[in-house]
């Protein structure tokens, strides 16, 4: 069954909420200093008999109008809190994902990683920025992930490869990496598995 509100648009449905928030509130909301000012303007025109009912329908229309903009205010602010905390979890979920994770260009040049990237890599995350992955890798590696990307950029939608690094980071050398096209199209995402071989 639908309700009567079914056919609203955002900007009325949210006029109704206002205006049954400033019912509920009453005359007990609080103003701000400038409403003050505002209020003189008002009582004046309404000290005039001719101009009383405009001055009571624009003090209705501006109470109604502050109503629908704290309400906005209160969203966007529920709004952004929640996605700081969406961004927040993501984030960790990425940095620590038990496999290394690299955006990269077409010539290898990182451009984002996360932690376990950075350990297999065997330097600090900032300092491998702009640094070539294929560098990482032992020769016939480096030849394997280039060929790997080219076959993604030319519409594979993923590969995969082992790959061998070139005597850095922690544990075993061997891992093995798979490709994609990065969905923004300007690179890859790669993610490598330690200890593969």
């Amino acid at each position: 069954m639908s309700s009567p509100h079914d056919d609203l648009t955002d900007s009325q449905e949210l006029r109704l909420r206002a205006l049954a928030r400033l019912n509920v509130r009453g005359s007990s909301r609080r103003l701000p200093s400038d409403a003050a000012a505002a209020l003189g303007v008002l009582h004046q025109l309404v000290s005039s008999p001719s101009t009383v009912e405009d001055a009571l329908t624009l003090l209705h229309e501006l109470q109604v109008h502050q109503v629908e903009l704290d309400m906005q205010a209160e969203e966007l602010r529920s709004s952004r809190i929640e996605l700081e905390a969406d961004l927040r979890r993501r984030t960790e979920l990425y940095d620590h994902a038990p496999v290394g994770c690299f955006a990269i260009a077409a010539d290898t040049t990182l451009h984002d990683l996360n932690l376990l990237g950075a350990q297999l890599l065997g330097l600090e995350r900032e300092a491998l920025l702009g640094c070539a992955l294929a560098g990482f890798l032992t020769p016939a590696s480096a030849d394997a992930l280039h060929a790997l990307l080219a076959r993604v950029g030319q519409g594979q939608a993923q590969g995969s490869c082992p790959l061998e690094l070139a005597g850095r980071g922690a544990g075993s050398s061997r891992i093995h990496a798979s490709a994609c096209a990065e969905p923004a199209g300007q690179g890859f995402l790669v993610a490598m598995l330690p200890g593969q071989a």
